[in-house]
């Protein structure tokens, strides 16, 4: 059992490993991030502080195609913000790069409207990419995320606002599930997100500040979506803010993003809410903006110690599935997905993200492993056992063997009532010491075919020959009906069968045989006995020793019986009783033997003729 526990564990640790190794190279990073957006990028309801104002279609119709927009129509809208000086906006964010100074005067106009209406947030974008960097031991290090270059507002528009990067990153399956909290320019130093920016300038008119998020080494943080595409957007235009027909009452207070939201402006992105349709690049800023209000943040938890927690978890399914029968490590499966569904939801809630198809892709793996680990060891076993039992037994009881299960079959036996039969031949020794080897064995293998063949037609289970002895039993390895008549039923059928073949033999060969049989119930331990190696399915105990000694004393032709063989068999069989006439080695005075003459369905035709090949 130590032995089979230890090849079972080696087993689980192996199947382990491999699924984490697999999982691990990033085999199902693309689904896994399908299912995170799936779970967790919920959109709820957008924040009452924030607003959008677009560079829309209505404007494009307006105003004209916005590529030939000058500095005055932001000026124009930064103007008619500031128009009621008690409702004006906490913080008013401009998601459109100003960089460079024009010769008109638009560029010192744009300046002075955002320098009245204050707490303005204007766009700076970095230009990322490769860049060698050598250490002092001489060494070169290739920086694929380095800041080539930032551009910025016209000074005077800079100096009067508040600048954050507008730069966004989209991870390996093009969604963009992630914000740049920061970057770090060489000449330039930090520069700040605009939705950080524009969060921390509305916090701190309240006296409040900004909770950093966690974000990793490249300065990059999990964004929980609060709206699908569209949430955050209320139709309002920036030509509608021109004109004058923006009430202040939508905008007092709040943050107001300004930015493109039309289609051949190019300022899309697919996000996880949904894969189908792009977001705006300024909703996305404002997604980011009320996640950074609401420190709604979620901590990517490193794929390592994942990794090792999906190793434990897998080794320990590994091992239970293959204790377990198929159908109940089934449910186990089922369970284990359904937990580690939970689990990773709950871990969300609790501002962890982890991977949530990782434990249950990898416990469905290990499932269907163990499903194909054991059915190529049932069918092993099923093999084995048809061609050891199939010696033995009837074909029909080995069918019923391999459906009761192969577990029970193993080295080791069971005590169980069974019938036993032993036969022999009567002077064999003798008349093998005056024939050739090949006329004795013609004789033997003529008997033993027709004995065999009525042990197998009466479903008994043919233990061994001994020379020219057969041992047989019935009630196992599988209970049966009535094991008693069976017995007694192919003990006349194998007395009058070896008259059959002793009339062909005198005809044949000039010689004859008679068997001598002996029947008897009783308890015995049943089962393969010997080594791993080499072992026999067999019987032994006291009944098979009293069935022994009743054949070793019947004559020829004659079926000795037990007293409890024959009340078993009662009015269904006649018999002689001998009394205590017949000694039998090792029982007491008493012992009642009898002989077997009749049997109800026996009759004198039913052996047939074997030709013993």
């Amino acid at each position: 059992m130590e032995r089979k526990n230890l090849h079972v564990l080696l087993y689980s640790l192996a199947a382990a490993l491999l699924v984490t190794l697999i999982t691990g190279a990033g085999i199902l990073r693309r689904v896994d991030k399908w299912t995170q957006d799936l779970l967790f990028q919920r959109p709820g309801v957008a924040s009452p502080d924030i607003v959008i104002i677009g560079i829309d279609e209505k404007a494009l119709a307006e105003i004209g195609p916005y590529n030939t927009w000058d500095r005055n129509v932001m000026a124009s809208a930064l103007e008619a913000l500031a128009s009621d000086p008690d409702k004006r906006p906490a913080v008013t964010a401009i998601a459109a790069l100003y960089s460079g100074e024009t010769e008109s005067g638009a560029d010192e106009r744009l300046a002075k409207a955002a320098e009245k209406l204050g707490s303005v947030v204007t766009a700076a974008a970095a230009e990322f990419g490769y860049k060698v960097l050598w250490k002092e031991s001489g060494n070169a290090v290739i920086d694929d995320y380095a800041v080539l270059g930032v551009e910025f507002p016209y000074e005077s528009l800079r100096n009067v606002t508040t600048q954050g990067h507008i730069n966004s990153v989209y991870d390996a399956d093009g969604v963009m599930r992630h914000a740049i909290l920061f970057f770090d320019g060489e000449e330039c130093g930090r520069v700040d997100s605009m939705a950080y920016s524009a969060a921390r300038l509305f916090l701190a008119k309240s006296g409040r500040k900004v909770k950093i998020p966690y974000v990793n080494s490249l300065g990059q943080f999990y964004v929980p979506f609060s709206t699908a595409p569209g949430g955050f957007y209320e139709g309002v235009s920036i030509a509608d803010l021109i004109r004058g027909d923006v009430s202040p009452d939508y905008y007092a207070g709040k943050i107001v993003l300004i930015g493109p939201w039309a289609s051949g402006l190019q300022d899309a992105y697919f996000t996880p809410t949904d894969i189908t349709q792009q977001m705006y690049g300024v909703e996305f800023q404002a997604n980011v903006i009320q996640c950074l209000l609401e420190s709604d943040y979620k901590r990517e938890i490193p794929d390592l110690p994942q990794l090792l927690v999906l190793f434990v978890i897998c080794t320990a399914a590994a091992f239970l599935f293959q204790k377990k029968k198929v159908g109940f490590s089934g449910i186990i499966c089922v369970a284990a997905v359904i937990l580690g569904v939970a689990l990773s939801m709950a871990l969300y809630s609790a501002g962890f993200l982890t991977y949530p198809t990782w434990i249950p892709i990898c416990v469905i793996i290990i499932y269907l492993m163990s499903v194909g680990d054991h059915y190529v060891r049932a069918a092993i076993a099923r093999q084995n056992i048809t061609r050891t039992f199939e010696r033995y037994v009837a074909p029909e009881i080995v069918g019923e063997i391999l459906k009761e299960g192969t577990d029970n079959l193993s080295l080791g036996g069971k005590l169980c009532n069974i019938a036993v039969l032993f036969v022999d031949l009567r002077g064999f020794t003798s008349m093998s010491a005056r024939l050739d080897p090949e006329k004795v064995v013609f004789i033997l293998n003529r008997y033993l075919a027709m004995a065999s063949e009525c042990i197998e037609r009466n479903r008994g289970t043919l233990d061994k020959f001994i020379g020219d002895a057969t041992m047989a039993f019935w009630g196992a390895p599988l209970p049966q009906e009535d094991p008693v008549y069976l017995a007694s039923k192919t003990a006349l059928e194998i007395a009058r069968g070896a008259k059959r073949v002793s009339a062909k033999l005198k005809e044949e060969i000039g010689e004859e045989i008679r068997a001598g049989i002996g029947v008897h119930f009783g308890p015995a331990v049943v089962g393969n006995m010997g080594s791993e190696r080499h072992m026999d399915y067999t019987a032994i105990g006291d009944t098979v020793n009293t069935a022994s000694r009743l054949e070793s004393n019947a004559p020829g032709d004659t079926v000795y019986i037990s007293r409890v063989v024959a009340d078993m068999l009662g009015d269904r069989a006649k018999f002689t009783s001998l009394g205590g006439s017949v000694k039998l080695k090792g029982k007491e005075e008493g012992f009642e033997v009898l002989v077997l003459e009749e049997l109800e369905g026996c009759e004198d035709d039913i052996a047939p003729e074997s030709n013993g090949q």
